[in-house]
């Protein structure tokens, strides 16, 4: 099938009435987007109190190491000039 005749029949498919719309579909749809959308809004949820809890564990890991302060030396500077 070349250019010009997938042209045609996607032609004819668009020209033509659409298929009959089942009618008990408008509920199934609206039931699976509900559940989408609270699935959804709680791997939001769930991401923000991670994200949260990642945040509060690294502050008090930084407040007990405190990882800006230098380590004191294990060894004494060597004695010159005496």
């Amino acid at each position: 099938m070349n250019r010009t005749q997938r042209e045609a029949a996607a032609r004819r498919i668009m020209e033509g009435t659409p298929p009959p719309v089942p009618p008990d579909l408008y509920p199934e749809v609206v039931r699976r987007g509900g559940r989408m959308l609270r699935r959804r809004k709680a791997a939001l949820l769930l991401t923000w109190l991670l994200l949260f809890a990642a945040a509060v564990a690294f502050a008090v890991w930084a407040v007990t190491a405190r990882p800006w302060v230098e380590p004191p030396s294990e060894t004494t500077p060597p004695l010159t000039g005496w």
